[in-house]
Order: C-alpha cells, then structure tokens, then sequence
C-alpha cells in the first residue's frame, strides 16, 4: 500500500465512511511532510505513539512494531477521523502494542501564567518543578495535537534531520524555544513577553 498522487499530493485512498478506531494497538500509516510516511500506533492510554522510521512506501507491519518509538502525543480524535477521510491517514490494523508503548511517558503540565510545572506520572500529579528543571527537558508538555494540521510538522521537527519550523513545539525545551521565539518577533505585545525570572533556554 503506497500513496497514491491526487492533484499533486500523496495520498491513501480516500474513504469517506472512516472513523478512528482507538483500540489499544490499532496502528495508522499517515503522510507527513515531504510525503514521507510515519506511523502511529494507539496507546491503552489512547495517546499515538510514533514510531522513528518513514518510508515512501507502507513498510511491513513486523518492521514497523519493532521501530524505536519517537514520541507518545495526544491526538485530537475527531481529527483522525477527517485524516482518514481525507486519505491522508490510512489504518494498517490492530496488533500487540509495541514494546516500549506499554511504559506511560511522563508528561508535564504548563498552566498559563507561570514557571512552575507538575509532572504527571502513572495517572496522578507525582511532583512540582520548575520549568527549566533539566531533567524534564525532554518530557511532553500536556497538549493535543491536530492529526492533519499540527502533526505533520510535529513529525519533521521529530525525526531531526530536516530543519523544523520554529513554531513546533511538543517536549519541553522545544515549547521553552517557542516561548522565546515568540517574545523576538512580537516584542510589542504583552501576552508574549518573558518573565522576569524566565532562565534561557541552554541555561540552568
């Protein structure tokens, strides 16, 4: 199953009856950019996880499962809904979850307003910390991701070896970029001004 060039895009074949599936295991192809595929699984947590490969063509599922896993997002579940309708999400079939998916990822909770984060761990709030904390810098920040308009680029910004649009966000040192980002290019607006303590980001 390979994409399928419609008006100059690579898609699946469209299918306007699709509707997510969200079982544990249930594992999607999905176009990225460059029509470079990625793949994601459905965790028992009903987060995707995502798998470091891609192909210009749909790999073997036994290859896929046993790929390192890349990140674990939340997806908006209507959104996945309208990617395969689209033809740009394809499902593939639900098999045992991946290895490493069975492990819940910490994630991070960011309220607005504040440098203080709690970590979330294993359905509850485990601790507080600081949001320049060096050991959560690689840890997701609690967000849900667009499976057409937002993941794409999350995905790019991901894998690494293309250069990633500055407004991806997603674990925390990325989302602490965007925030400084933000605050260069629209210094006049107040709601993108940094704290007084904000720590830089490649400082602790």
């Amino acid at each position: 199953m390979g994409g399928i060039p419609r008006n100059g895009a690579a898609m699946f074949e469209v299918n306007p009856k699709a509707r997510a599936d969200l079982k544990s295991g249930t594992l999607y192809a999905l176009f990225g950019e460059g029509e470079w595929i990625y793949y994601g699984q459905v965790t028992s947590e009903k987060s995707v996880g995502f798998f470091r490969r891609r192909d210009h063509e749909v790999a073997n599922v036994k290859d896929i499962l046993s790929s390192p896993v890349m990140s674990v997002v939340s997806v908006a579940f209507p959104s996945i809904t309208r990617a395969l309708r689209a033809g740009r999400w394809v499902k593939l079939g639900r098999y045992d979850l991946a290895g490493a998916l069975h492990i819940v990822p910490p994630q991070v909770q960011w309220p607005v307003g504040t440098l203080a984060v709690t970590i979330w761990e294993g359905g509850g709030a485990t601790r507080e910390t600081r949001l320049e904390d060096p050991a959560i810098q690689d840890l997701e920040v609690v967000a849900v991701w667009d499976a057409e308009h937002h993941l794409p680029a999350r995905l790019t910004a991901d894998f690494g070896v293309e250069e990633a649009a500055w407004h991806v966000g997603g674990p925390v040192s990325r989302e602490r970029k965007l925030k400084e980002e933000m605050a260069r290019r629209f210094p006049d607006q107040p709601w993108h001004q940094l704290p007084s303590d904000w720590v830089r980001t490649g400082r602790h």
